[in-house]
């Protein structure tokens, strides 16, 4: 079959469907993350956690984050995975993918010396979860040999790998902590079992159906993978390097933009690469750099108008003050006055969202 032959605009605009980031919003959140395939569970809260910011993009201020925390919790239909956040039907192959896995060496060392540490958290689970980390006793025979921020984290580094493999689950959380139990108590009874094969087709056309259109295959970096292997079609955009994979169910399909304002863990921009090639968009998290090295801000949300990524937008929730301070709006584009009174409506929107007056620059 011929590859399809796209040009930016066509391609952006699947992108963005596929994002639910197109006019008109969706509704339901389970619906969203599905459609989706995972939230990106991260502590930054320079305005809100990132989970929620992904769901107000695609919902508004309707989206009640309690909501998640019910669907998670109570109604069982979003579940959380390490780092992450899914729908039930997506953990057959998540774990099918980490278990099936040959653990690199130090890892496999460490999990084979310390094979009485996790027995013991499997039976604690069994008799007495759920229960948070602090209250699992650390049996380890040998620590985690980690010079950086998990040194001495024997406990959490055990509970995650267990729940990776599908072994323990996440059941919920006492604030940023989190409650461990088996997952029979946890999980849906009827998953089924996949092998790796079957688990990487799964997961690459979720992949795709998220995203649109995306690379094959590419550079690895840490977190969920934007690559989809052979999933779809084919397809060429004019003006990029190489060939791309497209979801052959959102071409040619009417598309109407809209406003928004983006997480920068948004799986719209997260691929930076991606979001070069297709947008024309820089951007870089600089919440790790030193202030005066920044050019947009600590956590600045890109800007969507459209079907174009046209800015960013440097904004904190002091809730102290009951203020969403705005410190300024990069225009990577000269704002029409259209396009400044839609994101002035993006920003009134977050802050109503938020509980919070705008103060700042407007």
């Amino acid at each position: 079959m011929a590859a399809h032959r796209l040009d930016r605009d066509e391609a952006r605009r699947i992108a963005i469907h596929a994002q639910l980031l197109d006019a008109p919003r969706p509704t339901d959140l389970v619906d969203v993350v599905d459609r989706l395939a995972v939230l990106q569970i991260d502590p930054t809260a320079a305005i809100a956690p990132s989970a929620d910011l992904v769901l107000w993009s695609r919902l508004g201020s309707t989206y009640d984050p309690a909501d998640l925390t019910t669907a998670i919790e109570n109604d069982r239909t979003l579940v959380e995975t390490v780092a992450y956040i899914r729908v039930p039907r997506d953990l057959p192959a998540v774990i099918a993918e980490v278990r099936d896995a040959e653990a690199y060496p130090a890892m496999a060392a460490w999990l084979a010396k310390n094979a009485p540490f996790r027995r013991d958290i499997l039976a604690l689970l069994d008799k007495d979860g759920p229960l948070l980390s602090r209250d699992i006793p650390d049996t380890s025979v040998e620590p985690w040999p980690s010079s950086g921020w998990t040194n001495n984290r024997n406990v959490t580094k055990m509970l995650e790998f267990l729940a990776l493999r599908g072994d323990v689950a996440i059941s919920g959380r006492k604030g940023r902590q989190r409650y461990w139990d088996l997952p029979e108590r946890v999980f849906p009874a009827d998953l089924p079992t996949l092998d790796r094969a079957a688990a990487s087709r799964h997961r690459n056309e979720r992949r795709l159906a998220a995203l649109g259109i995306a690379r094959s295959t590419g550079p690895q970096n840490p977190g969920e993978s934007p690559y989809v292997g052979d999933a779809g079609e084919e397809a060429v955009v004019e003006g990029t390097p190489g060939t791309w994979r497209v979801h052959p169910a959102y071409l040619g399909l009417p598309f109407t933009g809209r406003t928004a304002l983006l997480s920068p863990f948004d799986r719209l921009i997260q691929d930076r690469v991606r979001a070069e090639q297709l947008f024309g968009f820089e951007y870089i998290l600089e919440m790790y750099k030193p202030r005066e090295k920044r050019r947009w801000g600590y956590f600045a949300l890109p800007v969507l108008h459209d079907d174009r990524l046209v800015g960013k937008l440097d904004a904190t929730a002091d809730r102290r003050a009951g203020a969403l301070v705005v410190n300024a709006i990069h225009e990577d584009v000269p704002f029409t006055e259209a396009m400044t009174a839609a994101v002035r409506a993006e920003i009134d929107d977050l802050a109503v969202w938020l509980g919070l007056e705008v103060t700042g620059t407007r």
